[in-house]
């Protein structure tokens, strides 16, 4: 669900202290600064998902969606990082969601058959992959091994508890993720 108002996240930094806890006098934190711009939502959104920060990620772009709506980017952006959360349910249906508004957009794509894969429906991940993979031209590496990985599970559907492998999603690029095996 997302947020409807604005959540505001402070980071304190302490810098050398004298005894009396005090700068100028005043012992309270300074105000807010009225001629201060502050900083769009998507680019703190995306810097915290390359942190690994993905609930404060989600307020990030939950802030974004208030400036400017729920854009393509702003929809994909709080799928992603529900992704990144594990909450696949979420994930798929706000990237589906991204998707009814940007059809041409390879990541969103490749990020829906990222949670496709991890659902464990490889099929239909395979086809949103090619369709990715197309959409990009096949420039992008992290798509097209994605595509194979999806193509090479399609055809080994099988279960065997003992070939079963442990997968991580990285993240590469501004909103591209990349499914790589956890060595064992």
């Amino acid at each position: 669900m997302i947020r409807a108002g604005a959540v505001l996240t402070f980071v304190i930094t302490l810098a050398a202290c004298s005894d009396d806890a005090s700068i100028d006098g005043n012992p309270f934190a300074p105000g807010l600064a009225s001629t201060g711009e502050a900083v769009d939502g998507m680019i703190v959104g995306h810097r915290l998902m390359d942190a690994g920060e993905y609930e404060l990620a989600i307020d990030a772009y939950s802030r974004a969606a208030l400036e400017h709506g729920m854009t393509a980017d702003v929809l994909s952006g709080l799928g992603s990082a529900n992704l990144g959360l594990g909450r696949l349910g979420t994930a798929e249906r706000l990237l589906r969601d991204a998707l009814e508004k940007d059809e041409t957009s390879p990541e969103i794509w490749n990020n829906l058959g990222v949670v496709l894969m991890e659902k464990g429906e490889t099929s239909e991940a395979a086809q949103v992959f090619r369709r990715a993979y197309a959409l990009d031209n096949g420039a992008t590496d992290s798509i097209r091994d994605n595509l194979r990985l999806a193509l090479a599970k399609s055809e080994n559907s099988y279960y065997d508890e003992a070939q079963e492998q442990d997968y991580k999603l990285v993240r590469r690029g501004t909103g591209d993720y990349l499914i790589r095996r956890i060595p064992g």
